[in-house]
């Protein structure tokens, strides 16, 4: 176990060069000393998660993904396959290790978590100018002075806790801002009946596709749903205000949004018509969590329920009468800032100047935005450490959408990158959008242009960055 009084280990302090120190081996974090250490720049990587474990931490291996296997979609027409060709070009470390691990998903890049996390950690622990501590860090400008650093980056994420969360709190953000999220469970492919289930892409061919999908008629939807709303969920904590992210809503609260929430949402049939050609009232989802097929996550089956209920009422899933979980789902608590009124653009904090954040405590919300904002952190860095001014990345491409969204947020709330964050382009600037098509050509239009603008920005950001 690594201790900060212990300098030796460090080596010698004569013919010091300045190097940062990177707090939390997440996705952010390792992207951003795997940025540093590339562009020359010596890093500390601590984390102490080989010691002890998070709340929602399975494995003691870096860049560990808590929640689901899907990075989302590579398709260039959405903002999340915009951000992955900019993570692309900025050499990203997460999608290397995502496409060398992926498992069929249709659209999405969806990978082997074990495989994933392995490359990305033993990529880390070899890399000549990256040396992992295991450790947790308590103070942050202490650490930096006894590891002898210039600079330091907060990644520990959304579960930051104990007391680097208390520090955090005490000398930066004066108010506590959190919210909820929920992981979907995992079930053993080995566990399921094949007979009541088929394989089918939304808007694919039966037996085509990388999705198991699991029909219910109307009566079973319907009990489903009322079981759903009545069984145990697990409390706050601390007695605390039971806010979601929207984008990852447990799937029992949004039963209790309605009788026909989960059909047009998580659990929509459409697209997924079964062998006879009929349409089922409601379908779940499983997509493969390796390429073996032997696990299984249920799309969009994020939760709240006890893990005795969870048994309970997954099992009334056809297919699932004798199925066994990897994995249960569960619900933890998240952090973040108010980067609005705590963060300079480059994400240096306004009171401690050599102190970075990066990640999800930033206010975004995803695997990639996360690991997104690791590398745009590790950016600024690196500008700041050779004198040059921050590379402020335009509003118009996705890394900077993401930025601008987190720095202007009057309400603070994590997004994922859609193309809401984009500016809306002007008639003007568009050919044909100001003779008004129809709505959905229209629609169509916007993206294409946001895409093409989009791309076009980010070339000129590429050729800004020093060779």
């Amino acid at each position: 176990m690594f201790h900060l009084n212990d300098i030796s280990l460090m080596g010698p302090t004569t013919n010091f060069l300045p190097r940062v120190l990177v707090i939390g081996a997440g996705l952010a974090g390792c992207e951003a000393a795997y940025y540093l250490a590339n562009h020359k720049v010596p890093v500390i990587l601590a984390d102490g998660k080989k010691t002890k474990l998070g709340p929602a931490q399975k494995t003691s291996t870096l860049a560990e993904l808590v929640c689901t296997n899907s990075l989302k979609s590579v398709d260039s027409s959405t903002g999340h396959g915009l951000l992955k060709q900019e993570m692309q070009a900025l050499d990203s470390l997460v999608l290397k290790a995502a496409y060398q691990h992926r498992v069929p998903a249709g659209q999405a890049l969806a990978v082997d978590r074990e495989k994933f996390s392995n490359l990305i950690q033993e990529t880390i622990l070899t890399h000549p100018l990256i040396r992992f501590v295991d450790t947790e860090i308590t103070n942050p400008l202490e650490a930096m002075r006894f590891l002898e650093c210039s600079k330091v980056i907060i990644a520990t994420g959304p579960l930051t806790s104990g007391a680097l969360a208390e520090w955090i709190a005490k000398h930066i953000s004066e108010e506590d801002f959190y919210f909820y999220d929920a992981i979907a469970p995992v079930v053993d492919g080995d566990s399921l009946n094949m007979d009541k289930l088929y394989v089918k892409d939304r808007y694919g061919n039966i037996g085509e596709g990388d999705y198991l999908n699991a029909p219910m008629t109307k009566d079973e939807y319907l009990a489903f749903v009322e079981t759903l709303v009545q069984a145990e969920k697990t409390p706050a904590k601390n007695f605390e205000e039971l806010k979601y992210f929207e984008g990852c809503l447990p799937i029992d609260t949004m039963a209790s949004r309605g009788l026909e929430t989960l059909r047009f949402s998580c659990m929509k049939p459409v697209g997924l018509e079964n062998g006879d050609g009929k349409r089922p009232f409601a379908v779940v989802q499983l997509r493969k969590e390796n390429l073996l097929g032997s696990a299984y996550n249920l799309v969009g089956f994020q939760t709240r329920l006890t893990h005795k209920e969870q048994l309970r009422i997954f099992r009334m899933i056809p297919g699932f009468e004798s199925a066994r979980f990897l994995h249960l789902g569960s619900c933890h608590r998240n952090s973040f800032l108010n980067s609005r009124k705590l963060l300079n653009k480059d994400f240096s904090c306004q009171k401690f100047p050599n102190v970075f954040f990066a990640g999800q405590l930033t206010g975004v919300e995803g695997y990639t935005e996360s690991a997104a904002m690791g590398i745009y952190t590790a950016i600024q860095v690196v500008e700041q450490m050779a004198g040059r001014p921050a590379l402020i990345f335009p509003v118009d491409c996705a890394i900077g959408a993401l930025v601008n969204y987190v720095m202007t947020a009057e309400r603070p709330s994590p997004s994922n990158i859609n193309f809401g964050l984009f500016p809306v382009p002007m008639s003007e600037e568009t050919d044909g959008l100001s003779k008004k098509p129809r709505r959905g050509l229209r629609k169509d239009m916007k993206k294409e242009h946001i895409r093409r603008r989009a791309q076009e920005s980010f070339k000129r950001v590429l050729q800004s960055l020093p060779g």
